[in-house]
């Protein structure tokens, strides 16, 4: 089912990893995933998040803070029912984890430009294929997909438009205005609105918003671990100043902060 990066033919099987027929060959890593991003397509030596920012995402993750928003995107998910799907920006594989939950008898997909994502994210679920990958490249055939999904990930809207089979879907889960506002009012003296419909105006012609929610809760972040890392792994973590970012960790109360996330689902026409 994958497809060459460099020419776009299809790769096969070819002992610990795969090849295609002009002989561009892909080892497996030790740790179970391919390798699919050429050097030509880097942007930098080792693009996507640091192993920092990784490891403070998946920590902070693997704690359950944002365990509703997961539930909630497998739930979807296994409505929707597909017979192969893709995370496309998979991080540290969280969420694609709990989509493969839901889909236990579907073929499933996961890429990440960061390969420190994608070393970490391979762990959780050795049955998937991992990627490292460009989404704006995506190593799959065209209309070989009935689900994506996308995390609070940037989204190549023509890539996932050629990825999608008529009929299928493209999951887009991202923050709302409202999304860790005590936190931003903590962390800057002015806190910048934004539309949380402005990806509506990027979306191809061809593909139909179907279904939109928005998913409300607060956390009450005890441990300053927990809230180092909730800054780590947000750009938060090297805009606001030194200071005020130790204000958050460092202050002996619990800290309440509102999750708040919009899932919007886009049908191919």
């Amino acid at each position: 089912m994958l497809t060459c990066p460099i020419c776009s033919a299809a790769l096969d099987d070819a002992d610990n990893g795969v090849v295609c027929p002009l002989g561009h060959r892909f080892d497996r890593a030790r740790q179970g995933y391919l390798n699919l991003l050429p050097v030509q397509h880097k942007n930098s030596r080792d693009p996507g998040d640091n192993q920092a920012m990784v490891e403070a995402r998946r920590d902070f993750l693997n704690a359950g803070h944002y365990a509703p928003v997961a539930k909630r995107l497998a739930e979807l998910a296994a409505h929707y029912a597909p017979q192969r799907w893709l995370d496309i920006g998979c991080g540290e594989g969280y969420y694609t984890a709990q989509i493969a939950a839901a889909l236990p008898a579907c073929d499933g997909y996961a890429l990440d430009i960061s390969r420190e994502a994608v070393k970490r994210a391979c762990r959780r679920d050795p049955g998937l294929t991992w990627l490292i990958a460009s989404m704006a490249r995506v190593p799959l055939p065209d209309a070989s997909c009935q689900f994506i999904a996308s995390v609070f990930s940037p989204l190549d809207w023509q890539e996932a438009k050629r990825l999608l089979s008529p009929g299928g879907g493209l999951m887009r889960v991202g923050p709302t205005n409202e999304h860790l506002m005590e936190l931003r009012e903590r962390l800057y003296d002015e806190v910048r609105d934004y539309a949380d419909d402005k990806h509506l105006a990027l979306v191809p012609e061809g593909m139909l918003l179907a279904h939109s929610e928005t998913l409300r809760f607060t956390l009450n972040l005890v441990d300053g671990q927990a809230r180092a890392n909730l800054l780590a792994m947000t750009p938060h973590g090297w805009r606001a100043s030194a200071e005020r970012r130790a204000s958050v960790v460092d202050q002996p109360e619990p800290f309440e902060v509102t999750v708040s996330m919009r899932y919007d689902y886009f049908i191919l026409q």
